[in-house]
């Protein structure tokens, strides 16, 4: 193993060079790939596995290795190639990238051990680094955290937010890379190979900058040193380079973009990179790899359970309340929770975890996109993170989210203020479509709690369920139902009113299963029965119990939503109960809405229960009138 620079120099050469040749021939073998956007970060990925980072090929998860997230996803050729090269797995498996049955697909995945969060679409990776840098310090870690970038991507605005955020939280243990080839996918990148451009910005977001050339081992290694070196700030190595580099014909041409090589053209490929290879310098990669030191670290878990509830029935509490209240005790016995609050942590609450933990909170301002990614790489470190603001400004983040759900990340979502029952604020503040959006990614749990009891308890479910939660609250206070000692489970329901009489069950969740209440309450004034549901767990569903009142009601299922109709519990239902042969009628804001009180736009958008009352009249008259 060489241990002075002039002889590790030419081996990262050596191993630049196969790292190269390997992502040429898998692409080629695939017959589709980015080979020209690996060949540009080669001496990148060279100096980084093998003479940077402090890793263990063998066992990637150790708690104090240091992190590579490869922001640049579509580069993951030369990611798989370095790990081959340091050991992790046998080289001749590159060559099943992007099949059905293989882990190397074409964009990274967490079904490799060693990638923390899915990675493809841009702009992401760096906010996950956000998280993970953040992580080593709650543990107390020396690790560091380094994520490669592409220029293309910076153009996207979650790159700057995950700059704002780093260097707010001053953090010197996050290294970046920008691969600046000067080449997009369908014409020239934004500054090309201005790098001053890029320095300027990155200086005046407040991180540590360095131009280099990006294909100078030497000049790699420096920065790499100056780095770590580096207090106070985080760092962006601004690396020039050239797309398509070691082969002529690919080397700064466009219309490479994404395009393998057919067979004669990876052979002149092969032949070219051949030659450039150093006589009589090491290339042994798992020799090169710098070993992390083992630490005895304590497995990390609860030390006890979540304090329950202490409310009275009839207590008039927001379930977003009860959310903030609920973290806080999460905060007391379970060291790998932590919160992320987008500037609004006196509304959703979070602020009680804020006293409660200080620091195991992180503010992220205004910036939805990187509060998400940061809590995806805090949850790959193994912390369970809360990420809450007001339901509809998640839907900033909603590409964040269906990356989480692909790379199955234990990230726990919160949105607050759902609904027209926010009142006054108007359309542009109330989430309606945001129970559509998580449902609809495979995985995702979805839960909506009605009262502060089930609030505080569906929180505590959340903490310990392994993967992606969406939990919904809301804005307007609503009477304590459930006593402090009720139970909830993950894929539950509860039948709240039922009587041997029952004409038909209305199924709700959240405010509207108060008017579902009301509604049950003047039908039963007038002689009249029905069953209430309230439906907390939309995503799984409890498709046995939905069954169970569709049959004991005649097959009249209504459910009523503070939700646009598509996605929402009306389709949980439905989806349930469809091939049992029972349809399901919907009580959904079915227009954009408006400025209004809570009550006003409950009944102006036919959610209130005197629409619930009038649905069930019309149902049953017309089946008794037939």
């Amino acid at each position: 193993m060489p241990t002075d620079r002039a002889s590790l120099v030419p081996a990262l050469k050596n191993i630049a060079t196969e790292l190269r040749i390997d992502s040429a021939r898998s692409t080629a073998q695939a017959g589709s790939g980015h080979p020209t956007s690996c060949f540009s970060m080669a001496e990148i990925m060279a100096a980084l596995f093998f003479a940077e980072m402090r890793f263990d090929p063998k066992n990637p998860h150790l708690a104090d290795a240091d992190r590579f997230i490869l922001s640049k996803g579509h580069a993951a050729p030369i990611l798989y190639a370095a790990w081959a090269e340091a050991g992790a797995f046998d080289r001749s498996k590159l060559l099943t990238l992007r099949e059905l049955g293989s882990d190397l697909e074409g964009h990274p995945t967490p079904r490799l051990p060693f990638v923390d969060v899915a990675t493809g679409s841009l702009g992401q990776g760096i906010c996950a680094a956000i998280g993970s840098a953040l992580n080593a310090r709650r543990i107390g870690s020396d690790y560091r955290t380094y994520v490669l970038l592409g220029d293309g991507e910076s153009a996207e605005g979650s790159v700057w937010e995950a700059a704002n955020v780093g260097a707010r939280h001053k953090l010197d243990n996050l290294c970046a890379i920008t691969d600046v080839n000067r080449l997009g996918q369908s014409q020239p990148t934004m500054w090309q190979h201005d790098m001053a451009q890029f320095e300027r910005r990155w200086t005046a977001f407040g991180w540590h900058a360095i131009v280099i050339d990006g294909h100078d081992v030497d000049a790699i290694l420096n920065a790499l040193d100056e780095a770590r070196r580096t207090k106070g700030r985080p760092t962006m190595i601004l690396a020039r380079t050239v797309k398509g580099k070691g082969v002529s014909f690919t080397e700064d041409k466009d219309n490479w973009h994404g395009k393998a090589f057919k067979k004669e053209e990876l052979e002149k490929a092969v032949a070219e990179l051949e030659k450039q290879r150093v006589a009589g310098a090491a290339t042994s990669g798992p020799d090169l790899v710098r070993r992390v030191e083992a630490k005895p670290r304590a497995a990390e878990s609860a030390t006890g359970a979540i304090a329950a509830p202490n409310y009275k029935i009839g207590d008039e509490v927001a379930t977003r309340e009860a959310f903030g209240d609920a973290l806080a005790k999460l905060a007391a016995v379970d060291p790998r929770v932590v919160a992320l609050d987008a500037d609004v942590k006196n509304s959703t609450y979070t602020d009680r975890f804020e006293k409660a933990a200080p620091g195991r909170f992180y503010e992220n301002f205004i910036a939805e996109q990187v509060m998400v990614g940061a809590a995806m790489g805090l949850s790959a470190r193994g912390a369970i993170p809360f990420a809450s603001t007001f339901a509809c400004f998640l839907s900033r983040a909603a590409d964040f989210i269906r990356m989480a759900a692909i790379g199955h990340n234990n990230i726990k979502l919160a949105g607050t203020h759902a609904g027209v029952s926010i009142g006054e604020d108007g359309p542009s503040q109330m989430a309606l479509e945001d129970l559509a959006m998580c449902r609809a990614e495979p995985g995702f749990t979805v839960l909506y709690p009605s009262d502060a009891v089930s609030a505080e308890r569906l929180v505590a479910l959340a903490a310990q369920t392994k993967g992606p939660i969406y939990l919904r609250m809301s804005r307007p206070k609503t009477p304590v139902i459930y006593p402090n000692g009720e139970t909830f489970t993950i894929g539950g329901l509860k039948v709240l009113r039922e009587s041997p009489d029952d004409v038909a069950t209305v199924i709700a969740a959240g405010v509207t299963l108060f008017e579902a209440l009301k509604a049950c309450d003047q039908l039963k004034a007038s002689g009249t029965a029905i069953r209430v549901i309230d439906l907390y767990s939309l995503a799984p569903v409890d498709r046995d119990g939905l069954l169970a009142a569709a049959r004991a009601t005649k097959g009249r299922l209504i459910t009523v939503e503070d939700h646009y109709a598509a996605g929402g519990v009306g389709d949980a239902v439905a989806e349930a109960v469809a091939d049992a042969g029972f349809a399901v009628h919907r009580l959904a804001v079915r227009e954009i809405p408006r400025s209004g009180k809570p009550e006003e736009l409950l009944h102006r958008f036919g959610i209130s229960s005197d629409h619930i009352v009038n649905a069930i009249t019309s149902i049953v008259g017309a089946v008794a009138a037939r």
